[in-house]
């Protein structure tokens, strides 16, 4: 039996035929079972997205920020901003991408079983990706930047959407320690297998519990991040971590003396300042709250 370690150069392995010339040999079944889960794939997504459901704690965002996960609960859908079209999309090509990605690791040899098995720690319930030999493998689409993270073993330091608090609660429900992420990077077709230490690792149960308390208060808790500078003239502004969070806009409320987030418009996209001391020379986005 292979070990899930070595699933990537298996895989790379495979298809080392096709860079001489030659063919590979892919079994009609193969591609007919690909085929059905594409089509699964479109089934879903083409279905009323999860952000429209009601709140629930869930394996796979317990290890977002305490603040942003309160704001999650208290507010409503029409407080959230809107997801576009693009994303939408960048969504449903990184679900088609990891079914690709899975059909490759049964094809080089490793065997992928449980796939979205639903575990349930605490009381708290999630649906894993897979098991690939026996390990507990959370599968990941990525940007070049954001596939570093997990190429270099970075996640660790920068992990704003808790995927390490993910893979730990499906580890802690099957008994298992040696799981790992699976990445591709969308950009280049690079591959990386990422095993966290154990250290890195949280205890799920306490987790769910502190969450459980946080989400009862009647105040938000601490903020996740603090504002950072913005060039040289005093301005701060939000760090990577909020600029994502569809929360930020009643996060921040009390910035800039109480009128809230301001957004200019620069070339490599929206920066949103907490505090203007100098006003940039770019044009100010002005959203309707």
């Amino acid at each position: 039996m292979k070990e899930v370690s070595t699933v990537v150069d298996d895989i790379y392995k495979l298809l080392e035929p096709l860079c001489s010339g030659e063919s590979i040999d892919i079994p009609n079944d193969a591609i007919e079972d690909l085929g059905e889960n594409i089509k699964d794939v479109f089934y879903a997504w083409k279905s009323v997205s999860e952000r429209n459901k009601k709140f629930t704690l869930r394996m796979s965002n317990i290890g977002k920020p305490s603040r942003q996960l309160w704001y999650e609960n208290k507010s409503k859908s029409g407080n959230r901003e809107n997801i576009d079209p693009a994303t939408f999309i960048k969504f449903m090509y990184g679900h088609v991408l990891e079914e690709i990605l899975l059909f490759l690791v049964s094809l080089s040899g490793h065997e992928v079983t449980d796939c979205q098995k639903q575990v349930v720690v605490n009381g708290i319930s999630g649906h894993m990706d897979c098991k690939i030999d026996g390990e507990v493998v959370d599968v990941k689409t990525a940007s070049g930047r954001a596939f570093q993270k997990f190429s270099n073993g970075t996640l660790p330091e920068d992990d704003p959407f808790g995927y390490i608090a993910q893979l730990s609660g499906y580890e802690e429900a099957e008994g298992t320690s040696e799981g790992g992420f699976l990445v591709i990077n969308k950009e280049t077709g690079q591959l990386a297998f990422f095993q966290p230490e154990e250290l890195d690792k949280i205890h799920v149960g306490s987790r769910i519990d502190s969450l459980r308390s946080s989400l009862e208060l009647d105040t938000p808790p601490e903020r996740c991040y603090s504002p950072i500078p913005d060039g040289k003239m005093g301005n701060m502004k939000l760090p990577k971590g909020c600029v994502y969070c569809p929360h930020k806009f009643d996060c921040h409320s009390d910035s800039n003396n109480g009128k809230g987030l301001r957004v200019f418009d620069y070339a490599k996209g929206a920066v949103y300042l907490t505090e203007v001391k100098a006003k940039p020379r770019v044009a100010e986005i002005f959203y309707e709250r």
